[in-house]
């Protein structure tokens, strides 16, 4: 198994820059694993692949808006920060550019973003560099929460150029706890009032915390993907949670996760309790390391609902590891076709 075996190549118009209007008017491609066969709905239309006793499990982590900018108060120079994880109480783990240069003791003065986000007015906060890491990581001081909702920008990804006129747009409905660096764009596309129709069906909603970190802005390198070293990600599992998920295995019911992130706190967890000898979920929270890559045994998750993802990233390597690899691809070569919209703002898949 090569990285180059997750290949393709998608044209620069199909990348979604903006989202649609309403959430739940995007393109879905369902896809049945068993017999490749695929059809061509809108995401409204979900419904007609779910059934009474469905558990749908949601990532309730929200973007912080993690990109600060500013000026070194040694040399004048640009700096931009991209927040990835908290460490402890004003201090964070973030991706500095340029980043070679700026050394442990070095301060950063911030400046808020203009009205139109293009021009900005200098503010006297200042960030300090505690410590630079591998991988261009530096360990930061931002003294208070307020001093990022005043100086942050939402950090879009970086295919998107158009600007976007709604931050609330890159964040999913049911959005709870602040802490992703990105969205888990699976979930962009669920409105309220699509919400409370899957309550009506009788789909039960749970919820589950990661927050989107480094390894979204990493694509994989080694030509062998077993030597990627792939960033650990901050998540929770709740009691309730849970419960929930531990009935609907003893019943048979069907887990839909929404989003590779949800995936990954399923199957990181299960995976836990397996090295502890338990069979069923209990609260937890940590960090979340797991990397599915084709082979991969899934433990808890039965359908997931996700966008289409960059080639050769590890993502695009889990849903190939859930729906094999030449299907996953042949998939994508019928979104391509189809003029489906690509990545972050784009259309969803529904894997059955």
């Amino acid at each position: 198994m090569l990285t180059s075996d997750f290949d393709y190549h998608l044209h620069q118009d199909l990348i979604a820059q903006t989202p649609v209007e309403p959430r739940d008017s995007s393109r879905i491609l369902v896809l049945d694993r068993a017999s490749g066969l695929l059809q061509h709905k809108h995401f409204h239309q979900i419904f007609q692949y779910l059934r009474p006793g469905d558990v749908m499990v949601f990532n309730q982590s929200r973007v912080i808006p993690a990109r600060l900018r500013g000026r070194r108060t040694d040399t004048g120079g640009k700096v931009e920060f991209l927040l990835l994880r908290r460490e402890s109480q004003g201090v964070w783990q973030a991706l500095a550019k340029p980043g070679r240069r700026l050394k442990a003791g070095a301060t950063v003065t911030l400046e808020t973003p203009g009205h139109d986000q293009s021009e900005s007015t200098t503010a006297t906060v200042d960030v300090e560099v505690l410590d630079s890491g591998q991988d261009g990581i530096k360990t930061i001081r931002v003294i208070r929460d307020e001093d990022i909702d005043r100086f942050g920008v939402m950090p879009l990804p970086p295919y998107i150029h158009d600007r976007l006129e709604d931050p609330e747009r890159y964040q999913t409905v049911y959005s709870r706890q602040l802490g992703s660096a990105a969205a888990p764009t699976a979930g962009l596309h669920f409105t309220q009032e699509l919400m409370s129709g899957l309550t009506e069906i009788g789909v039960e909603q749970t919820f589950v915390t990661l927050h989107v970190g480094l390894d979204t802005f990493r694509p994989v390198q080694d030509e062998d993907p077993n030597q990627h070293r792939i960033h650990t990600e901050y998540y929770e599992l709740s009691q309730e949670t849970a419960d929930v998920l531990n009935r609907a295995k003893s019943n048979g019911q069907r887990i839909i996760a929404v989003g590779t992130t949800s995936v990954r706190v399923l199957e990181h967890t299960a995976q836990e309790m397996e090295r502890q000898g338990r069979d069923r979920l209990v609260v937890c929270q940590g960090q979340a390391d797991i990397f599915i890559l084709p082979g991969y045994r899934f433990r808890r998750v039965d359908a997931m609902i996700t966008n289409f993802h960059l080639p050769r990233s590890t993502l695009l390597m889990l849903v190939s590891a859930f729906a094999g690899r030449e299907t996953m691809l042949a998939a994508y070569e019928e979104a391509i076709r189809e003029r489906y919209r690509f990545f972050s703002f784009g259309d969803a898949m529904l894997i059955l």
